[in-house]
């Protein structure tokens, strides 16, 4: 009877867990969708950053996907820290979910110069509250990173360890792209500034890092819940399937 209730309990947290990360999955997926497809309806273009919705007819999606995926971060808690882990799976998802939720708090700078404040955290300074978005943004990129290349890949199957490992370096690579393409439309050339904006290179770069992170998510629910259905393996065993 007690191992009835046990193996009840264990399959309960294990489907919660997994509707936590394939929610996670889901909204990494419908974040950059959303916006493309309501700035198309209402704008007629494709913003040159996810940032720039923000100043748009989009600014709810914005805002409100921002602050899902952060609070659905900072409530997870994940697995323990293990023997040699510098950090926790709950540290690194509440450091990325407060960075998304700073993400939206602090917007980027307007398209329009000189352009009254329109958030009271930009009261601080718009020089301020703009540098608080971009360390957010980088933050909030290589946390989830962090989680692919370190966190997820540890224990899993070389095939999923490979999936891991492909969205971490994804994530930082897109990171970096949008990185140069953001100072490029800033510092650069003229014909850089407009190659970086005609492509919307920042948009589609975050657009793809943001996907390679629902990927994770998605996948490392469904092998939390086939683990979990796995029938009297000892806990060592399950560890590394």
């Amino acid at each position: 009877m007690t191992s009835d209730i046990a193996s009840t309990t264990r399959d309960e947290m294990a489907a919660s867990y997994y509707r936590v990360r394939q929610t996670l999955g889901g909204l990494g997926f419908a974040f950059p969708v959303l916006l493309l497809g309501a700035g198309l309806i209402s704008e007629g273009r494709i913003m040159p950053s996810m940032s720039d919705y923000y100043h748009t007819l989009q600014r709810d999606i914005f805002v409100g996907c921002l602050f899902a995926i952060g609070m659905f971060l900072v409530s997870y808690k994940g697995h323990n820290r293990g023997p040699g882990e510098a950090v926790s799976d709950d540290l690194v998802a509440t450091i990325a979910g407060a960075a998304a939720i700073c993400i939206a708090l602090f917007p980027s700078e307007a398209a329009e110069a000189g352009a009254d404040p329109v958030t009271f955290s930009q009261v601080i300074g718009m020089k301020t509250a703009v540098a608080a978005h971009y360390l957010s943004a980088q933050v909030f990129l290589y946390s989830l990173a962090w989680m692919c290349l370190w966190k997820f890949a540890k224990t899993e199957k070389a095939g999923r360890r490979r999936i891991y490992r492909a969205c971490g370096f994804l994530i930082v690579a897109m990171g970096v792209i949008a990185s140069i393409a953001a100072w490029q439309k800033v510092r650069g050339s003229d014909a850089a500034k407009a190659f970086v904006l005609d492509r919307s290179v920042v948009f589609w770069a975050e657009a793809v890092g943001v996907w390679a992170f629902g990927v994770s998510w998605l996948v490392k629910g469904r092998a939390e819940m086939l683990l979990a259905r796995t029938p009297r393996l000892p806990a060592a065993v399950r560890r590394w399937r």
